[in-house]
């Protein structure tokens, strides 16, 4: 079938309004680099837009009626809305749903050692990385610590102008024979991933019993932890603080045609789809949902990952409190529903092609992607979409002129991966992922497309209204 380049369809005179789309996911790319960030922001515009919080409108017993705005946040970390829709919720509701967390280092809960007068700090890889790519290059802390008096303190190093960055060293090409050996899995180890934070020692002074300090290096860094944020040695032990590429994303090529930017998977998606809720306008038909859900990269497991029960006790709550709500109507409610997964998909790389089967992969500038299927080999591990389905969701894009295209995740025996999509299928929904093509996928610094990402931001609000 013939592929089309989706700027074709925005003439140099006709771009404004998808670049002003784009510049404004950059900045927020850059600014949301966690999880914790990413709710907060959200959090944030969802309120001024109108949205408020489901937690006070069941405590204050308001009753939900077509139209209302609401939203829950889980643990800080994952978030629900609701834009509450004319017909029952019984018949179903519309759900776009992303995942916000992306492949990181974090610090282990006692990461801080001096060794040969450096401080570091011990660091426990997140999710599927190329872990040489994250050595040598500037990275950032973000996260918090909470005391145990349930202070909570924000930690943000390395973005900020004038701040210091940090990072993991790698061996010099001098004595890196043995090392250029090894299989690129094994080039750089695991615990071999620790952060340098300092090098200058505390003025010499001695113990109460006479002997004098050690680790210098460590105690003028907890010196300065203690100036900076007022925590302690012992902070570490609740604190979650995440190592991140330092720096903003940036426009991409002579062009300024695509975004370099640390977190597209799945950033990229999750922002359309929590823009396409704020900005429907007219009351929809469906009640419509953004789910945004943190652990996808590690299985999709815990308390914020889309294996908890969240989404369904805050749907159960937005039906009792629509009037709406019996045991069996839940269930009809979430075995009527349709899905996005809006995840990303592997961009076709012109310097690897033999990975990729050309007639079924994803290609910037083709517009938004399906991926009807994911798993691994023989589909395993996948969610696969009917074929009803898919074709109602080619009727609705081709009559709202989206931009899309079909793709697998690589040649069938070269690997997979996975996403939300099979649990949400579980109730009996009617799911297929759905999401923007991405190079670099899981590096440090990933690349998208900004036609493909305003695309998906027209496609996810054209489902959202009619699916």
């Amino acid at each position: 079938m013939e592929r089309k380049n989706a700027w074709d369809k925005y003439p140099q005179d006709n771009r404004e309004k998808l670049m002003k789309f784009a510049e404004a996911y950059r900045q927020f790319l850059s600014g949301c680099k966690t999880e914790r960030e990413c709710v907060a922001e959200f959090e944030k515009q969802a309120k001024d837009a109108g949205f408020f919080d489901l937690k006070e409108a069941v405590a204050g017993g308001r009753a939900l009626k077509p139209g209302d705005k609401v939203y829950a946040v889980n643990m800080n970390k994952s978030m629900a809305m609701y834009v509450i829709g004319k017909q029952p919720m019984e018949q179903g509701m519309n759900i776009l749903g992303a995942h916000i967390d992306s492949p990181r280092l974090d610090l282990k809960q006692v990461p801080l050692y001096e060794d040969t007068e450096m401080a570091m700090l011990d660091t426990h890889y997140y999710g599927g990385v190329k872990k040489y790519q994250w050595v040598t290059i500037p990275l950032a802390l973000h996260g918090v610590f909470v005391k145990k008096d349930g202070t909570t303190v924000p930690v943000s190093i390395g973005d900020k102008p004038g701040d210091p960055v940090f990072g993991v060293s790698d061996l010099l090409i001098h004595l890196a024979g043995e090392q250029m050996d090894k299989k690129a899995s094994k080039v750089v180890e695991g615990e071999n991933m620790d952060l340098l934070i300092g090098s200058i020692p505390a003025p010499e002074k001695k113990e109460e019993n006479g002997e004098p300090v050690k680790d210098r290096v460590k105690a003028n860094i907890l010196r300065i932890l203690e100036q900076e944020f007022q925590v302690a040695e012992e902070d570490f032990l609740s604190a979650e603080i995440e190592v991140v590429p330092a720096g903003e994303a940036k426009d991409y090529g002579f062009d300024r045609s695509m975004i370099m930017g640390y977190g597209h998977d799945d950033r990229v998606c999750a922002y359309p789809s929590f823009m396409a809720m704020l900005d429907m306008g007219q009351v929809p038909e469906r009640t419509s949902v953004c789910l945004l859900v943190d652990k996808e990269e590690i299985g999709s497991v815990g308390a914020t990952g889309m294996h908890s029960r969240f989404f369904e006790n805050m749907t159960a709550e937005v039906m009792n409190a629509a009037g709406q709500y019996s045991e069996l109507a839940l269930r009809r409610t979430l075995a009527a529903s349709k899905v996005l997964s809006s995840d990303v998909s592997a961009a076709f790389d012109t310097n690897y092609p033999s990975v990729s089967e050309k007639r079924n992969a994803a290609y910037f500038a083709n517009g938004l992607v399906f991926n009807k299927y994911t798993g691994s080999r023989g589909k395993s591990g996948s969610n696969d979409a009917n074929a009803e389905y898919m074709g109602h969701l080619r009727d609705i894009f081709e009559r709202n002129d989206v931009a899309y295209q079909t793709s697998e995740l690589g040649k069938v025996d070269q690997g997979g991966g996975g996403t939300i999509a099979y649990i949400l299928a579980n109730y009996g929904m009617e799911v297929i992922d759905s999401g923007v093509p991405v190079l670099n996928m899981h590096a440090p610094w990933e690349i998208i497309s900004k036609v493909d990402l305003y695309e998906a931001y027209r496609g996810y609000m054209a489902f959202l209204k009619e699916a």
